[in-house]
């Protein structure tokens, strides 16, 4: 029962995970699952929805179908779908129900991927996990098929690939064109975004650079697939107000000698002249890398005691002594109790301490569109002390 969550939302599952990654990339994903689930995704995971067209599909799984397990109907369905719409690939993403009747996914796929000549993707997807999951398998699909072979570029040309990039973690706001801003004037071209921003006609390139920048934890994955197949170093943080010289600097040293760096690991004493106050611990909750890349952001700014709870899954490469992870709101609750400042999306509220500071950092992947209009810039952090100049406690 601990895992139950009473007062907090729950995050985005893997299952939109996969469509959210896979959305501008020109293939057909589709959603087996009874029909009008894909609302869930549409309306709440997916900003891109009502400006951008992608087929995205539900296969209207129903009761019968789930007793019966009528397969010859989804397959039927999707090979008539792939000659109307004629999609790039086709990705076959599972949700609880054909989990739990056991549906022969591996071979309605290679079926299908016969009948139509078109690349199939089945993702594993059970609907239990987060979307970082999803994103995930996704984005190392991507990176393992749909990367064209290439050589490595010289040493000299400053190329790189942003990883692990979705509304769910980086809404549609300014955030990324300010990404995207700070690396081209610090002379870094800019090859691809996995998966937001990008043809695939510049994916497709993406083993030709010289390190890849992970921004965030679903994008780790795909970084290993492209240091496999073309030796490609990668670097893990969000190049945020002060620590983006940290992260610069990071990128410019794994060019040059081919090792992979998590630029807010740092064993440097940041401000030692500024004795840190024990009584005012500061603490993100949410994504690991942007989190902890946020953190690592304020600690340079002020001296302070900062931690990090992601109630998300994440690879132990990325861990630190700073982040802890807490999969439960009893486990959270309870962590949160030495906390004097929070900061964190506003459903996370009712199991903060009533006396301490709350500064609202709302997560697309968390709150779905309620404060999608309030999620700032997270490359400068003026809405932090903005926030705490003028916020109250509750």
């Amino acid at each position: 029962m601990k895992q139950v969550s009473v007062r907090i939302s729950t995050y985005t599952a893997d299952v939109s995970g996969v469509c959210s990654a896979l959305y501008e990339l020109g293939g057909m994903v589709v959603i087996h699952d009874p029909s009008g689930c894909n609302s869930t995704y549409n309306t709440h995971d997916e900003p891109r929805w009502y400006e951008q067209d992608s087929l995205v599909f539900i296969s209207g799984l129903s009761e019968m179908d789930a007793i019966m397990g009528d397969d010859e109907k989804l397959i039927r369905d999707i090979v008539r779908a792939v000659k109307q719409f004629a999609p790039r690939f086709i990705a076959l993403v599972r949700t609880p129900v054909p989990l739990m009747i056991g549906t022969d996914f591996e071979a309605i796929s290679k079926i299908i991927e016969q009948e139509t000549g078109i690349p199939v993707f089945y993702f594993g997807t059970t609907g239990m996990r987060s979307y970082v999951k999803g994103v995930e398998e996704a984005l190392a699909v991507v990176a393992k098929h749909m990367v064209k072979d290439a050589s490595r570029c010289i040493p000299e040309k400053k190329r790189v690939n942003l990883l692990g990039v979705t509304p769910l973690d980086f809404s549609v706001n300014k955030t990324m064109e300010s990404v995207k801003q700070y690396l081209w004037q610090n002379g870094w071209e800019i090859v691809s975004c996995f998966a937001m921003g990008s043809s695939t006609e510049e994916l497709s390139d993406a083993g030709n650079v010289c390190v890849n920048l992970v921004l965030s934890a679903s994008g780790l994955a795909a970084a290993r697939v492209l240091k496999q197949r073309f030796g490609i170093p990668y670097v893990v943080g969000l190049p945020s107000g002060d620590f983006g010289k940290k992260v610069l600097d990071d990128l410019n040293k794994s060019a040059a000698d081919g090792k992979d760096r998590v630029s807010y690991f740092s064993s440097e004493e940041i401000n030692p002249g500024k004795r840190e106050d024990e009584n005012r611990k500061v603490y993100f909750i949410g994504e690991t890398v942007i989190s902890r890349s946020l953190a690592e952001t304020m600690n340079i700014r002020e001296k302070r005691e900062i931690k990090v709870i992601c109630p998300l899954e994440t690879d132990g490469e990325l861990l630190d002594e700073k982040c802890v992870v807490k999969s439960g709101e009893e486990e959270m609750k309870e962590e949160l109790m030495q906390a004097a400042v929070v900061i964190a999306d506003p459903m996370y509220r009712p199991i903060c301490p009533p006396e301490c500071q709350f500064i609202s950092l709302p997560h697309e992947a968390f709150s779905g569109r309620i404060y999608r209009r309030q999620i700032p810039d997270l490359t400068e952090l003026s809405f932090l002390y903005r926030e705490q100049k003028n916020s109250e406690s509750f």
